[in-house]
């Protein structure tokens, strides 16, 4: 059986914090398939403001989903094929939005079942970057195993008021696995959630008829998760990291507080491939000492990660030194 999976979109792009953010996502996809499940058939106007973007890319949008033979596209509007509807069953996740409680932190709040993913679970903090990585602000991930709610790898139930909303707002079945988005932002709550599903199902897979398999590889979860590890090693010092082909993300005091960054060092060392050491001259960070250095795979370089030095500021004269700063 052979798939393509969707990545996100480049041919329609804008420009933010110096790098370009496609206009629709795999998330937009799958929402896209869930409205058209749902019924039909639907003009693209009504589709592309239930989606969320543009007419433009909503066209992009259902080109794609066309040329798998996924949608009909007739003058009443667009409606999924057989086919469609096979792709859709394959990704399908009900969603419900739920009240503030203790397993949030967001205004808003998206619950997401994924139909036997609990599995797939590790230890949760993976659907947690993803989420954070499509613009949520965070994400709680929970398993229903033996008749109980619980959180990955603790057999500790939650609070009653939890496990009644949630039970209230799916009809959970073992081995299910339940993702929390919480954003400032209903749309982004449910962003984070589903995008973090699509995470643990192993991606939008759309069935074709092609005779290869894309899967193109991601670093986005690892590189997250490989910054708040820094983040810790040096002791809460901000850090900023970049991929290749995506945006960064900048942390500070244990948080991730921009998710659309990027800076002059982080572009210069993913285009140089070698370690730079210098006093930023550009940025929120402009004025302080700065030590970037490339990720690489397969002798390639797939990212830049770095450490702000913000003690010399508080005039700390002891930096963190590795070795080549003595040419600083």
């Amino acid at each position: 059986m052979n798939y393509l999976s969707i990545g996100m979109a480049t041919s329609e792009a804008r420009t933010h914090m110096g790098g370009p953010i496609p206009k629709f996502k795999d998330y937009h996809i799958w929402k896209t398939l869930s409205c058209l499940s749902e019924g039909g058939p639907i003009g693209r106007k009504n589709l592309a403001q239930m989606i969320g973007v543009g007419e433009g890319s909503t066209r992009t949008i259902l080109a794609i989903l066309q040329d798998c033979r996924l949608i009909s596209i007739k003058k009443n509007g667009v409606s999924l094929t057989p086919e469609g509807r096979s792709a859709w069953n394959a990704v399908a996740m009900n969603t419900a939005y739920i009240g503030s409680n203790s397993l949030t932190i967001g205004r808003y709040n998206c619950a997401v079942q994924v139909p036997h993913g609990a599995p797939k679970v590790r230890y949760g903090c993976e659907e947690r970057d993803s989420a954070i990585k499509s613009g949520a602000t965070g994400a709680t991930t929970l398993i229903y195993s033996r008749g109980a709610i619980m959180f990955p790898g603790n057999d500790y139930p939650l609070d009653t008021k939890s496990d009644r909303e949630l039970r209230g707002a799916f009809d959970l079945a073992e081995e299910d696995a339940i993702i929390i988005g919480t954003a400032d932002d209903p749309g982004m709550a449910e962003e984070g959630a589903v995008t973090a599903g699509l995470e643990l199902i192993g991606g939008l897979h759309i069935k074709r008829g092609a005779e290869e398999t894309f899967s193109p590889m991601s670093t986005t979860n690892e590189l997250i998760a490989l910054s708040f590890m820094v983040h810790d090693l040096v002791g809460g010092l901000p850090v900023c990291a970049k991929s290749r082909d995506d945006l960064g993300i900048r942390i500070e005091g244990g948080k991730v507080i921009d998710n659309a960054y990027t800076g002059a060092v982080l572009e210069e060392v993913l285009s140089v491939g070698t370690t730079i050491r210098r006093i930023a001259k550009s940025g929120p960070y402009k004025g302080i000492r700065v030590i970037v250095t490339p990720l690489e795979v397969n002798n390639a370089v797939v990212a830049a990660i770095g450490v702000v030095d913000v003690r010399t500021m508080a005039g700390i004269d002891n930096p963190i030194r590795l070795h080549g700063d003595d040419d600083l």
